[in-house]
């Protein structure tokens, strides 16, 4: 799946329309982020007054950060692989323990050019959103082009789905 975009202003116009939303609402979110490495907590703190509504980022690109930061068990990862569901799903669960936000986004994938598998070929990214005291959603994409355009495509996809989520509530 491609996820159109203009990284200029694709990007900043869902940042935009999250802030409207999310203060509206006296919400606030919380990313945890593996292969976009930072890029969603950026986009989001790229506009002024975010501090009214983005609380925190986390940047858990190894297993072992994925395990300290957002408390995701090794048994998980070794079960399913750190590009999974139920691990992406772990991380939403430590996101919201560790933070006081209303929304989690998380985001594990491989944005290649290497790194790649058979049934995990480079593209493939899970993306999860979780609001509290509800279930979280993990969707895995399977974006095109090179690491550069898997991860904007990533941020793209987490921001859509953040909006149509919150936007839902």
């Amino acid at each position: 799946m491609t996820v159109p975009y203009d990284a200029q202003t694709s990007i900043a116009s869902l940042v935009d329309q999250l802030a409207t939303l999310m203060t509206g609402r006296g919400q606030t979110l919380a990313t945890a982020e593996s292969c976009t490495g930072g890029m969603i907590a950026a986009a989001c703190t790229d506009r002024a007054g975010s501090s009214a509504w983005f609380e925190r980022g986390f940047v858990t690109y190894s297993n072992e950060a994925k395990q300290d930061s957002l408390g995701v068990a090794s048994e998980l990862i070794e079960r399913h692989g750190a590009v999974s569901e139920p691990v992406v799903a772990a991380m939403l669960e430590g996101t919201l323990a560790h933070s006081p936000a209303d929304w989690a986004i998380a985001v594990s994938g491989v944005a290649g050019p290497g790194g790649g598998s058979e049934d995990k070929p480079v593209g493939t990214v899970y993306i999860g959103w979780v609001a509290r005291s509800r279930p979280p959603e993990v969707v895995r994409y399977q974006f095109e082009g090179p690491r550069d355009e898997v991860r904007s495509q990533s941020v793209v996809a987490a921001l859509v789905g953040l909006r149509e989520r919150v936007d839902a509530s």
